[in-house]
């Protein structure tokens, strides 16, 4: 009897490291496995994008390497995977672009032209504030900590650095500099803004897979499906409702550009200059 226990414990043990073995396995393969955007954004591509990203004269130089944004994407499943290979393109083409704005380092006669030098900054120069929202009890700021811009959509403010955090598994509160510190984690919260509806705001991914349906509210404020309704979202109150600002022409230039590289076209409603903001 204790002849066949022994053998019966044996064999459950091989079984379970044959199993352990496979699993782990799998897991590696997994891991290893190519992200899908690397079929939409190549390396190439994102180099011939991000023309000057290390350049020297970017305070970002190093910062947003390829392998980061990839690895990003592997939490957002959907991201540039929804619709038709068009809409696929045109969304991956409309985050880029937006994120190039937030974090450009273009001038009006640059080297390759002004939408040639995104992905230069990684946090805000000289923030007018610690963009602190006193007010706001369920996220509420650390003391001495500045929920300024950073990364490539420059997160700001402490509710949204506490719910990108909770979300992403850091604490966006207590250790909001990490967005700065992190590539990946940098690329996340990015993409987290993205990706997340916040009401009113549809999520800007929503608006570029055309699954936003504007409510009474929004037909009544002109906030119409397009690429201006993403700026709309990111950064409406400072840039929309106003005829020609120069912010909303710069998102649109880089755009233009990306949905070029990405042979897609833009779609309507490329600015938001005849959009109230939301509220």
């Amino acid at each position: 009897m204790e002849k066949q226990m022994y053998l019966l414990v044996s064999l459950f043990l091989f079984i379970f490291s044959i199993s352990s073995s496979l699993h782990e396995t799998e897991a590696q393969n997994h891991f290893r496995r190519p992200a899908p955007i690397m079929r939409l954004v190549p390396r190439s591509l994102y180099d011939q994008i991000f023309i000057h990203k290390d350049n020297n004269a970017c305070p970002a130089k190093g910062f947003y390497p390829y392998e980061a944004f990839v690895e990003a994407t592997r939490w957002f499943p959907r991201f540039g995977s929804v619709g038709a290979m068009s809409t696929r393109r045109r969304e991956v083409a409309a985050f880029l672009a937006q994120i190039s704005h937030e974090t450009t380092g273009g001038w009006a006669t640059a080297p390759d032209g002004p939408y040639a030098w995104g992905l230069c900054f990684k946090e805000e120069v000289s923030p007018q504030s610690n963009y602190c929202d006193a007010s706001n009890k369920e996220w509420p700021c650390f003391p001495g900590k500045s929920y300024k811009g950073r990364g490539p959509i420059q997160l700001s403010w402490n509710y949204n650095y506490g719910q990108a955090g909770q979300a992403l598994g850091f604490d966006g509160l207590k250790n909001p500099e990490i967005v700065a510190n992190n590539s990946v984690i940098a690329f996340k919260t990015a993409l987290w803004f993205w990706m997340t509806e916040q009401t009113p705001k549809p999520s800007c991914h929503a608006v570029m897979i055309n699954r936003y349906r504007p409510t009474k509210a929004d037909l009544a404020a002109n906030r119409t499906v397009g690429y201006g309704l993403v700026t709309n979202i990111i950064n409406g109150g400072l840039a929309c409702g106003i005829p020609g600002d120069g912010r909303v022409s710069d998102r649109v230039g880089y755009f233009q550009r990306y949905a070029q590289l990405f042979k897609v076209n833009t779609g309507p409603n490329l600015d938001c200059e005849n959009q109230r903001p939301f509220s």
